[in-house]
């Protein structure tokens, strides 16, 4: 099988994403939310959520402690569909400055982040 390269925004889709939903779910299981009402917020199912929890689902990307106390502040303010969509592409932004792509890509490379500042 041949290993396909994958294009940035790729990963944040396959692996990101999920892997801060997760995040947000446990840190919100921990401040006493439900797993239905943590499902609703999200916009996944229940099902998704008890995956996050058992680690069946966006287990392979691990966040370092900024981020992690960023997603933590995050899910203390997300309330519903909007602060939902402004808090994940705050922590989006967060995780392309800390390169967290980079963790997927086995290559010591920049090509992803050539040209920016």
């Amino acid at each position: 099988m041949v290993k396909k390269l994958l294009q940035p925004q790729e990963i944040e889709v396959f692996y990101v994403i999920p892997a801060l939903r997760r995040e947000l779910a446990v840190c919100m299981k921990g401040s006493g939310k439900s797993q239905k009402v943590i499902a609703g917020l999200l916009g996944v199912t229940e099902a998704a959520v008890s995956h996050y929890f058992s680690s069946k689902r966006a287990s392979q990307l691990k966040f370092g402690s900024n981020l992690k106390k960023e997603i933590f502040e995050s899910a203390a303010r997300i309330s519903d569909e909007l602060s939902l969509m402004r808090e994940m592409q705050r922590l989006l932004q967060l995780a392309r400055v800390e390169r967290v792509v980079c963790s997927h890509c086995s290559k010591d490379c920049d090509v992803c982040f050539e040209g920016l500042k």
